[in-house]
């Protein structure tokens, strides 16, 4: 039994499928593990072992009818508390929302559960959302499954760690930033950043609505592409027969090498021989509209991230952490010309991107150009805080600020991730090749 707490997702529910699991054994032994573990009180905010149940029990029916509803029926997840459950509150990482317990379902949670997924619980996050690092001295910063002394990443922190820990099947989280694609990144998971509109946001708590997007925390690509599926409504994508023989692939040089850590550095080249050795071609690839394109992240997220919530904000500063408040008023510096101004500007260097990257598969770079930053550290040194919070979602901010769809992988190196990027609506592609290249980089250890 001990061994599902660490067996992907896709794999649990094929055992469901063969009669060799019982959905409510498996629920009550990842409720039992939950219960158990040291850190449980620092990754969930609230476990729903009631709800967990139930949906288990309706899973082990279905599946002793040969009625189940879809490949991941039966299978237990976690969700991060900015995605509204009905009666169970949803407090997105701050006292500013403390008691707030929504009446519905969020329309992703509602997609998931027609598909018959367990819902555990719901897992820590930095105070909404508005950091990478996953430090919440409000609430509970969750560990890294690599370093106890380091943070997780965030803002989805408790969703990876809960998948990183055998606490979770598979975890849903949000990314704005990288919110994703970091904390799963520096705790060895498969993250999937979607495109913006493609995964609805209805039931959402919100951070900043043009950038947010929904995407899963997972052991293995198959399990991203599962749980994205299930959450839009449709059917997974077929990955089977993906190949890296042929693929072309720009390995990115502007920007997001810059300032690049040795670790980091070194299994990014690694992943870049493998990937290369499994047939890709890999191509550098300078687009110089990066740079001006990455620093309208300034007017664009604090404008619209500080307009969203100043007056719940203001009527309650002190509930805040000092240095999220610091970035959400930061957006008051900005004027409405501004932000209107930054957006006709970055629509220009979209176009530029998509005009350089259109013959390439995927564009390849580090997912941190970072590892976890130390926790205590970022408590006493404010400069350190700010450099490291910045850094940490450097790279994956490029994926978001050009409106694409994301993947990171573990290269095989702890927290250290690879990154695939791809144009607007093509994650079915994006994942046919990230399964490619799991296998490959799984290949051969470093």
């Amino acid at each position: 039994m001990q061994d599902w707490l660490n067996t992907s997702a896709s794999d649990l529910g094929r055992a469901i499928d063969k009669g060799k699991i019982d959905p409510v054994e498996l629920t009550q032994t990842y409720l039992t593990a939950i219960d158990a573990h040291p850190s449980t009180n620092r990754i969930y905010v609230r476990v729903t072992h009631d709800r967990a149940m139930a949906e288990a029990q309706a899973a082990q029916l279905r599946a002793k009818a040969g009625l189940r509803l879809s490949p991941l029926d039966g299978v237990p997840i976690s969700w991060k508390d900015l995605f509204d459950t009905a009666g169970i509150g949803t407090e997105a990482g701050t006292d500013l929302l403390k008691h707030r317990v929504p009446d519905h379902d969020c329309e992703v949670l509602r997609n998931a559960s027609l598909g018959g997924t367990i819902c555990l619980g719901k897992t820590h996050m930095s105070e909404l959302a508005f950091s990478g690092l996953g430090l919440n001295p409000i609430t509970q910063t969750p560990p890294c499954i690599n370093d106890a002394d380091a943070v997780p990443g965030g803002s989805s922190s408790g969703a990876a760690t809960s998948v990183a820990f055998g606490l979770a099947a598979c975890a849903i989280g949000s990314d704005t930033g990288g919110s994703v694609r970091i904390p799963s990144a520096w705790n060895d998971l498969v993250g999937l950043k979607t495109t913006p509109d493609r995964l609805s946001l209805e039931g959402v708590v919100p951070l900043c609505p043009k950038f947010d997007t929904v995407g899963p925390l997972a052991r293995t690509v198959e399990d991203a592409a599962s749980m994205m599926a299930l959450m839009e409504g449709k059917p997974a994508p077929d990955l089977r027969g993906a190949s890296l023989k042929g693929r072309r692939f720009a390995a990115l040089q502007s920007v997001a090498m810059d300032d690049l850590r040795d670790a980091p550095a070194k299994a990014y080249a690694s992943a870049l021989e493998r990937l290369q050795d499994a047939g890709a071609i890999i191509e550098p690839l300078e687009v110089p509209e990066v740079a001006p394109a990455m620093a309208l992240t300034a007017p664009l997220y604090t404008c619209e991230a500080y307009g969203l919530w100043r007056d719940v904000i203001e009527a309650n500063p002190d509930l805040m952490y000092d240095q999220i408040l610091e970035r959400f008023r930061a957006g008051a510096n900005f004027s409405g010309p501004d932000y209107v101004a930054a957006w006709v500007e970055l629509e220009a260097h979209r176009m530029a991107w998509d005009r350089a990257t259109a013959q390439y598969d995927a564009v390849l770079c580090p997912t941190s150009p970072i590892l976890p930053p130390n926790l205590e550290r970022l408590y006493n040194d404010h400069d350190y805080y700010i450099t490291e919070n910045l850094l940490s979602l450097r790279n994956t901010r490029i994926g978001n600020i050009m409106g694409l769809c994301a993947l990171t992988l573990p290269t095989g190196v702890p927290s250290c991730g690879i990154q695939l990027m791809a144009a607007p609506n093509t994650e079915e592609a994006l994942l046919r090749v990230g399964v490619a290249a799991e296998v490959a980089l799984l290949r051969r250890p470093i």
